[in-house]
């Protein structure tokens, strides 16, 4: 039985249940523990931790008539169930017209009107058609599971094996990105789905504890643009170089010079918005390599002296 199975059990038990369960109880009920005493608490610990970080308000209370007094677990009704929305007919034209206009390749969603109050009619019952269309790949799915459970996922991106614990999906100027721990960098990197060479694997559940704040996706202009990644080494004098390293970060630092100075490693796949950028800090920055980056700005700052 996978842990994702043993999830929904644990949490059906616990919804359905008029009492809290004490974990023996658990143990007993839901299928998918180990038999020990030992292995069983371990595996219900990283479980509870899962429901709390999904937002399942798992609750613990004291089971009433005990003796001596115990406590149980319990998810209550009222917390984890959406009330009726009793959705008005213009509420209801308006979610559907947003169903109608954005979809989700490969996926439906006007099938859960039906479950909100049913589609509304149009005057002249005229149709709506997609306007836009937000792409789905075909590794999405598991990667959302590899968050979820906090699997160590590994894949090819850019000709390199990469094993990397995912931290956070999120779709940006149409396109769907992972970040994640990238062991291959010893850093947090950013992958942009679609350019994941064949298919991801995943390893077992519980293969690494997520940051309490897991960074999101804050794609800088120079990240986000689609040509062959290179990594940018940029000088930035000491006078400018607490506002540059607080604007990249400092995981972008690579070296602090006695003077003050740092040096920056950026990844990018965007040279003009490079550009841009780095000219923000006039002569107190010096791009120093790869050197074609450097020959690409010393040739534009060139064609525009002329």
């Amino acid at each position: 039985m996978s842990k994702l199975e043993r999830l929904l059990n644990l949490t059906a038990a616990l919804l359905d249940s008029a009492r809290p369960l004490t974990a023996a109880e658990i143990h007993q009920r839901v299928p998918g523990y180990p038999e020990g005493g030992a292995s069983f608490h371990r595996a219900f610990e990283r479980d509870k931790e899962d429901l709390r970080e999904m937002g399942i308000p798992l609750e613990l209370r004291p089971v009433e008539w005990t003796d001596p007094p115990r406590d149980g677990y319990l998810i209550p009704k009222e917390e984890y169930y959406l009330p009726e929305l009793d959705l008005e007919r213009d509420e209801l034209a308006a979610l559907h017209l947003a169903l109608s206009a954005v979809r989700l390749d490969g996926i439906h969603g006007l099938e859960a009107m039906w479950k909100l109050g049913g589609t509304p009619e149009y005057e002249g019952g005229l149709p709506v058609t997609a306007l836009a269309a937000i792409p789905a790949d075909d590794n999405l799915v598991q990667l959302f599971a590899a968050v979820v459970e906090r699997r160590q996922t590994s894949f090819v991106y850019h000709d390199e094996e990469r094993s990397v614990h995912p931290y956070r999906i999120d779709y940006r100027k149409g396109r769907w990105y992972l970040t994640g721990f990238d062991m291959l960098r010893d850093a947090v990197r950013n992958f942009r789905v679609d350019r994941i060479e064949g298919k991801v694997t995943t390893a077992e559940p519980g293969g690494f504890t997520k940051p309490e704040s897991a960074p999101g996706l804050e794609l800088e202009p120079w990240v986000a643009g689609g040509e062959s990644e290179i990594i940018a080494v940029l000088s930035v004098d000491h006078d400018q170089a607490l506002s540059a390293v607080h604007h990249v970060g400092t995981e972008a630092v690579s070296r602090e010079l006695p003077d003050g100075s740092v040096v920056l490693e950026l990844p990018v796949r965007n040279r003009d918005a490079f550009r841009s950028f780095a000219l923000t800090f006039l002569e107190h920055a010096e791009v120093v390599g790869p050197r074609e980056l450097r020959d690409d700005l010393v040739r534009w700052l060139e064609d525009l002296a002329r």
